[in-house]
């Protein structure tokens, strides 16, 4: 018997779009942001021949590069499927996503390095430049997660874009405290030792989004939902007797499907296959909230007739 897909999941794709027209905003004005803050940190650095203004300039292109590909990401994914991409440009969001993630941790790995050899080597810091220019840095990227936060939980992509703002944030207190240990004890001591508790924080938090992002590539099933409860779930619908090649992935942040083979007993006088077709769609639906389903239903002696035609050929 043929599969049933879900046609109701159109106001889900409505709903889907929205979501990222709304993060599409957010990803352009929190870069417009970072973007005008970098240039006025260059023109700043180059006309009072301040190293630290341009290095910490280097450090907010970091930001407008992943902020840039979050954004082309973002776009990505609103473009319509294909007949050779099937499922449209999603997961565009989801590499993005690892790209940023992968970064973070080659971030903080760098950081860790600079800090042990700051260590070992202490180098003269002007504490009261770096507080100035880390009080800069630190309104812009507040303001940038606090335009991204409303899209953070929504999409893995701006997840990691809302992250690299808040690497700098951590960066920024860090330096403002590391400047003032400097200025008001001579703690020379004080810039590494900020510079590792932020690296550990930012390495804690992207590593949750890299393995995040490897499990939506790898079609690993949601963490919020387990699939042997979806399993349990279906077997107790009424008309069906077995459920097998049972599979729930993610398709991009917040868009999950689910793919299965349900064996009902077609018995004279019992519940039609339609019927129990309709009900699954509407228990996987309003108990697990799955929306892109696709249902093979099955007669129990199905799988005997295929594997019997199989091996006579």
């Amino acid at each position: 018997m043929g599969a049933g897909h879900d046609h109701g999941h159109g106001h889900h794709r409505h709903s889907h779009g929205h979501a990222a027209g709304a993060n599409t905003r957010r990803l352009k004005l929190t870069l417009a942001l970072a973007a005008g803050y970098l240039v006025a940190e260059v023109v700043g650095g180059i006309m009072a021949n301040s190293l630290a203004l341009l290095a910490d300039a280097g450090h907010m292109l970091s930001d407008v590069g992943a902020l840039g590909l979050s954004l082309f990401a973002t776009w990505m994914a609103q473009k319509p499927a294909t007949a050779r991409r099937t499922y449209g440009y999603h997961r565009t969001e989801i590499l993005a996503a690892l790209a940023n993630s992968a970064t973070l941790i080659g971030v903080s790995l760098f950081i860790f390095a600079e800090a042990v050899q700051r260590f070992r080597h202490p180098e003269p810091v002007m504490g009261l430049t770096v507080m100035g220019i880390a009080v800069g840095g630190l309104v812009v990227n507040l303001a940038g997660m606090l335009i991204l936060h409303g899209g953070r939980d929504e999409s893995l992509n701006v997840h990691g874009a809302w992250l690299h703002l808040l690497t700098d944030a951590l960066g920024s207190v860090g330096a403002i405290l590391g400047g003032a240990l400097i200025w008001g004890f001579g703690w020379a001591w004080a810039d590494p030792a900020v510079s590792i508790a932020i690296a550990v924080l930012v390495l804690y938090s992207s590593w949750d989004l890299l393995k995040e992002s490897v499990s939506v590539l790898l079609e690993g099933a949601p963490g919020h939902i387990d699939v042997e409860a979806v399993r349990g779930a279906m077997m107790e619908v009424e008309g069906v007797e077995d459920v097998h090649d049972l599979h729930v992935w993610t398709i991009t942040s917040g868009l999950d499907a689910l793919s299965a083979h349900a064996v009902v007993d077609e018995v004279p006088g019992r519940r039609a296959a339609s019927e129990v077709l309709y009900d699954l769609h509407c228990m996987l639906h309003d108990r697990f909230g799955l929306h892109h389903l696709t249902i093979q239903i099955e007669p129990r002696q199905f799988e005997e007739h295929r594997c019997a035609a199989l091996a006579g050929r």
